[in-house]
């Protein structure tokens, strides 16, 4: 897409002994401009409190996936900007993928998932992606509905910008809500002297636009005039005609981009005009008009973006390098280039909870996808956003747009497309700006993956350039000790690190003068260099509104059936708890059954209960940051948020867990900053007895010690910092009929398969394979993926 495109429109050439300003500008907008964007797929477009969501995130340098980050954060917040939770996502050719479980106290309100790489916030913070996530919760005081009316303004845009006497003029119209817009309106144009007559009629495209087209006269002042459907109406001035000016007229179609340039009243015509057409902050074309004329037209050839679908800017300055008039537009509207997916096999039914499969081709150029499948209800509703219109159109825009995607279905709309793109204007960079010398403040640069900075202290003092040694060790690998140097400040720095596991880091310094050597008088503090920022900015306007519940909460039928799936999945984790402590029940008394009994009262005894015996046996703990961290994934139904400081706080089932120590109830803070060499036990009681869902920790008594095949636990010369956080596993399960301790009476899933990295091995077909739920009879299959030239495909398909 970088492909340039000169044309001369006289032959006539004459050398260039200096840049001029325009070339200057060019050649700073190539060198300082890169930008990312990011798009986000969720598995649904609305939750339950308790639900988890799963989501995709793909970043672009403008149409490609991006190189230049390793690194995207992804943030939950609340309606009041309160952060809920965070995640630190690997980035692998411009994607990667997370999840964020929800708890089922959540108040039902809209959130927010905010999504940004390090790299962009050296720019305008409007062009990280913020995405709306409506969240429902039948236990909760209020209830989301959707606005029935809402504010709305409007504005006319002239094509060019300028609206000359006698000028056939092409108008936008587009309207603007923090909320929700009008399902259709229509306008007309009048004179203000004769405000009777119509001068000309429109009609919306859609809820975003419509246009029109109107020929002035000098000394005349127009207005519009819209009305929607509910009978709202505004009236809005047309800017003042002028006496001379530029128009620029275009046209996009498969041949290329056509554009017509006029001249009225101007000095030297169109002499020395220069039009610049350029393509994600790149020169993609640019053309010199070196004659005398009023009029010049030409056509843009597709192959300035190598045949591919994006939106070139059009700006045109005069012979001082002025900007005079700037036009956007897409290329090749009516013809997308999206690659479908190649499916070899396919084996789909409709009976409940049967197997289903999708065998896409193992020698397709496309090798790694991301799948999506749901139950389609047949609605055939339409989407409101995806990867195309973020990819082309919303990733690049800060303006609220409405269902964007729409204007990249199967019928869409070229005029609505275009109509749109008059309204809106690049603001990626500024052409002015640009002209002046000003470049952007780069505070912020793309990092490989993760950087660290090392503060080792040895008595009180810090190392300033002093070889250390650091014994780095990650998750039950083999420790690995390597030589730093500090540099004048005193720090040493581990860079590019990709990793999902904690990594323990201990600082070790040579003897000097032959003494002895001792860890117990170093200290090492730890601090990343690639770190979030705060989000500073408002979160977009939404359609929806929270008002005073009833007495009888309505809810709707995708969220009673999310709430069902919820119970289902703990009626499955509460047998599998069951079954485990059934295979326990008859064997002898063992030591960890008599360090329960030492440490345990009466009201912390269960049956229902899973406990870590840290004094009889080893528990490989020295590679953890704290005892919550070292808990993840260690007992069915457990699972941990982060909070606000960054401390793992215990869910089971979905509800938040008490915390105590030493059966004296504590907080999660307090219980992280408790090295995990101290701790003798942790018993982890659902959901019975006096203290119901609970984690208990118990530290060391008397003559206990932790037993403990490792080398050492970490003192005060060792840190733990955590990588990438690790996506969940998405379970692929048939829910089980036979099991009477299994049994679900009604499997209610609606994401019934998600993978976002599903790839082929030897040539093995890539297999979508999923089960049904009790009610599905077709099934909505998303498949998206990219070449390693990143050609894109976009598969969206109704199986039945």
């Amino acid at each position: 897409m970088k492909n340039i495109f000169f044309v001369l429109l006289i032959s006539t050439v004459q050398p260039v002994l200096a840049q001029t300003k325009l070339e200057k500008a060019i050649t700073s907008l190539e060198n300082n401009y890169d930008q990312e964007k990011v798009y986000l797929l969720t598995d649904k477009s609305q939750y339950a409190a308790g639900d988890k969501i799963w989501f995709k995130s793909f970043v672009f340098d403008g149409y490609n996936r991006s190189a230049l980050s390793t690194t995207l954060f992804v943030e939950l917040y609340s309606a009041d900007k309160k952060l809920i939770d965070w995640k630190t996502i690997l980035l692998t050719n411009g994607e990667g993928s997370g999840d964020f479980q929800l708890k089922e106290s959540l108040p039902e309100q809209v959130y927010f998932v905010r999504a940004y790489t390090p790299y962009m916030t050296n720019f305008n913070e409007d062009f990280q992606i913020v995405k709306t996530i409506p969240v429902y919760n039948p236990d909760s005081p209020e209830s989301l509905v959707i606005a029935k009316s809402s504010d709305w303004t409007a504005k006319a845009f002239p094509e060019s910008g300028n609206f000359i006497n006698g000028m056939p003029t092409k108008f936008a119209v587009r309207l603007s809500s923090a909320t929700s817009l009008p399902e259709n309106w229509t306008g007309k144009v009048i004179d203000t002297q004769n405000p009777n007559v119509s001068i000309t009629t429109f009609k919306s495209f859609d809820k975003n636009v419509a246009s029109f087209k109107i020929t002035p006269a000098s000394g005349k002042k127009y207005q519009a005039i819209i009305q929607d459907n509910t009978g709202k109406s505004q009236t809005i001035d047309l800017p003042q005609v002028a006496e001379s000016g530029l128009s620029l007229e275009v046209y996009s179609s498969k041949e290329g981009v056509k554009y017509t340039l006029k001249g009225i009243n101007l000095k030297q015509q169109l002499q020395n005009y220069k039009v610049v057409g350029t393509i994600n902050n790149h020169l993609a074309y640019k053309a010199n008009i070196n004659n005398l004329t009023n009029e010049a037209t030409s056509l843009i050839p597709t192959k300035i973006s190598n045949g591919a679908n994006c939106i070139l800017q059009l700006a045109i300055f005069d012979e001082q390098d002025n900007l005079v008039a700037q036009r956007l537009c897409f290329i090749k509207p009516g013809q997308l280039k999206i690659e479908k997916a190649e499916i070899v096999a396919q084996s789909i039914k409709q009976t409940p909870r049967s197997f289903n499969s999708i065998d896409l081709s193992p020698e397709s150029y496309f090798k790694n996808y991301t799948v999506l499948v749901t139950e389609d209800n047949g609605t055939q509703n339409p989407e409101e956003e995806n990867l195309l219109s973020g990819l082309w159109l919303t990733g690049d825009f800060t303006t609220k747009i409405d269902s964007p995607a729409q204007y990249f279905s199967k019928n869409a709309n070229t005029e609505a497309l275009d109509a749109l793109l008059i309204s809106e204007k690049w603001q990626r960079f500024d052409w002015n700006s640009v002209l002046t010398g000003s470049v952007p403040n780069i505070k912020n640069k793309s990092q490989q993956y993760l950087s660290y900075k090392v503060k080792p202290i040895q008595n009180g003092s810090m190392l300033v350039n002093s070889t250390i040694s650091l014994m780095l060790k990650l998750g039950n690998q083999e420790a690995a000790l390597n030589q730093f140097q500090t540099d004048q400040n005193g720090y040493a720095y581990i860079n590019n690190l990709n990793y999902d596991e904690p990594l323990n880091v201990s600082l070790f310094v040579n003897s000097e003068n032959n003494k002895e050597s001792t860890t117990d008088n170093l200290f090492v503090t730890i601090e990343p260099l690639v770190n979030p920022t705060s989000f500073t900015g408002n979160f977009p306007g939404t359609k929806y509104k929270l008002v005073k519940a009833t007495g009888n909460k309505t809810i709707s039928s995708t969220i009673s059936r999310a709430i069902n799936t919820q119970k289902n999945i703990k009626k499955t984790a509460t047998a599998e708890v069951q079954i485990e402590e059934v295979k326990l029940v008859g064997k002898k008394t063992d030591p960890k059954e008599d360090l329960d009994k030492e440490l345990s009262t009466g009201m912390f005894s269960s049956m229902n209960s899973t406990i870590f015996d840290f004094v009889n046996e080893d528990q490989h703990v020295a590679g953890s940051t704290n005892i919550l961290d070292w808990l993840q994934g260690r007992a069915a139904g457990l699972t941990f948020q982060r909070n606000s400081s960054g401390v793992n706080i215990p869910y089971i089932r979905g509800q938040q867990a008490k915390l105590y120590l030493n059966e004296t109830l504590s907080d999660a803070s307090m219980i992280a900053n408790i090295p995990p060499s101290n701790i003798a036990m942790v018993k982890i009681i659902k959901g019975s007895g006096l203290v119901g869902d609970a984690v208990a920790v118990y530290t060391m008594r008397g003559n206990m010690k932790p037993k403990s095949n490792e080398k050492g636990t970490p003192k005060n010369n060792s840190s733990v910092i955590k990588g990438y956080d690790k996506p969940s596993e998405f379970p692929i399960e048939m829910l089980d009929n036979d099991d009477p301790a299994k049994k679900i009476e009604n499997d209610t899933r609606e994401t019934l398969y998600w993978n976002p990295n599903l790839f082929d091995s030897d040539y093995v077909p890539p297999r979508i394979k999923f089960f049904n739920n009790d009610s599905a009879k077709q099934y909505k299959v998303l498949i998206i993926s990219f070449d390693e030239d990143d050609n894109l495909l976009y598969d969206q398909q109704i199986f039945k």
